[in-house]
């Protein structure tokens, strides 16, 4: 389980939403509890375009309530819904996911094994790895019709510049949902 959130983390607004809530939707569920100011990320505004993003602040009470009740209340013929998780959130995004069926068309992973790797070093195959001790629950997921896979992954360059898992503010981690989304 996630450690306690910190309470400068904590404050502010359990979910930050951007973009018609009508229309597709991201949901993210950030660990570090970004847009604590009640607006996204810069690098994410662009997205609000073509989808809603309702930016979960898991630190803030309530924010994975709120996207249970955003899958809860997805019904057939409704603009499709992807979720995005990183490392410390993985997990209960894929229980999540499974609570509701279907409700998302995609569950996009960012470094789901960062707890994993910070030993090894080598973050593509432990999340390869963290894939395959989740097959049964992916395999469900899939069965249900949505996609799970990992969208980024920590690298050992200066790129990153922070250790794992990759914020999900982070550039390559918002140009790796865009690639997935426009994919399907």
């Amino acid at each position: 389980m996630p450690a306690e959130p910190e309470p400068v983390r904590s404050e502010g607004p359990a979910v930050v939403t951007a973009g018609d809530p009508s229309g597709p939707k991201v949901i993210v569920l950030d660990p570090a509890g970004a847009a604590k100011h009640d607006e996204l990320p810069a690098t994410w505004r662009p997205l609000t375009e073509t989808r809603a993003v309702f930016w979960c602040r898991v630190p803030a009470g309530g924010a994975l309530t709120e996207a249970d009740d955003l899958l809860g209340d997805a019904g057939p013929g409704d603009p499709e819904i992807a979720v995005v998780a990183s490392g410390p959130f993985a997990a209960e995004a894929l229980q999540l996911a499974e609570r509701h069926p279907g409700a998302a068309k995609h569950l996009l992973l960012v470094d789901p094994a960062s707890d994993a790797f910070l030993s090894s070093g080598d973050a593509a195959a432990a999340n390869e790895a963290w894939l395959a001790e989740h097959e049964d629950v992916v395999a469900k997921l899939r069965e249900a019709g949505t996609e799970v896979r990992v969208v980024a992954s920590s690298r050992e360059s200066l790129a990153d510049r922070v250790p794992p898992p990759l914020p999900l503010g982070h550039p390559e981690v918002v140009t790796a949902v865009r690639a997935a989304l426009e994919a399907a």
